[in-house]
């Protein structure tokens, strides 16, 4: 078992019935997903939203019940993986493309899991790629404004071809190196017009559960 799945599936013990429940995306939310949907083949009772394509098809897979946003109301809790994670709890996600839907179920959520091994913490964020999503209208423009911010963006490329989010929009990776101030960056990329949301998340994270080298896990709560 690997440190990512000894994390994730720590995480999906959280999980009780009658939950509603956000899955999250990527290689670590993957086997929270495979867990909680064994749990749900036992008998466990719970609804579901998934901020990805990927991670809703795997759900179903798993016979997961997937509730339309409309109808599920506020969610108990989210589980998903992070980037990198700092002491203060601030993260860097959007590695596997999702930043946008992962930060709107997180921000509609009672509590947000985040599930990582022990490389994903750090003293200060930014040597992580920050991904930036944006609209593809003008995105040269916005693209420009990111350089000028001194974020040294990058387009995320598939292929030949600009990476494209499942809500068809470009990811600019900036590769900053440092972020000192999280919470005034996230505010100052959002501003910009052209940006739809960008890869902080300041202040949502309240436990993260992290799997060491020697198989151990340290589990850590915001207060």
């Amino acid at each position: 078992m690997n440190l990512k799945q000894i994390a994730a599936e720590r995480a999906a013990e959280y999980v009780e019935d009658g939950m509603k429940v956000g899955l999250g995306t990527g290689s670590t939310a993957y086997y929270a997903i495979c867990r909680i949907g064994e749990r749900v083949r036992d008998g466990l009772n719970i609804q579901a939203v998934a901020t990805s394509e990927a991670s809703d098809k795997l759900a179903r897979e798993w016979g997961i019940p997937i509730v339309p946003f409309d109808q599920i109301g506020r969610l108990d809790l989210t589980i998903d993986g992070a980037d990198e994670v700092d002491p203060e709890f601030n993260l860097i996600k959007g590695g596997g493309g999702a930043l946008l839907r992962e930060k709107i179920v997180a921000a509609n959520s009672d509590k947000l899991i985040i599930v990582a091994d022990g490389s994903k913490a750090v003293q200060k964020l930014g040597q992580f790629p920050l991904p930036v999503e944006v609209v593809p209208f003008a995105s040269e423009w916005t693209f420009q404004a990111l350089e000028e911010l001194g974020c040294q963006p990058q387009w995320r490329m598939d292929g030949q071809e600009r990476y494209q989010t499942d809500n068809g929009n470009l990811i600019a990776d900036c590769h900053m190196k440092v972020i000192d101030h999280a919470a005034e960056l996230n505010v100052q990329l959002n501003m910009l017009p052209g940006v739809v949301d960008n890869g902080l998340f300041v202040g949502m994270a309240n436990t993260v559960i992290l799997a060491k080298e020697d198989g151990t896990i340290d589990e850590l709560h915001r207060s």
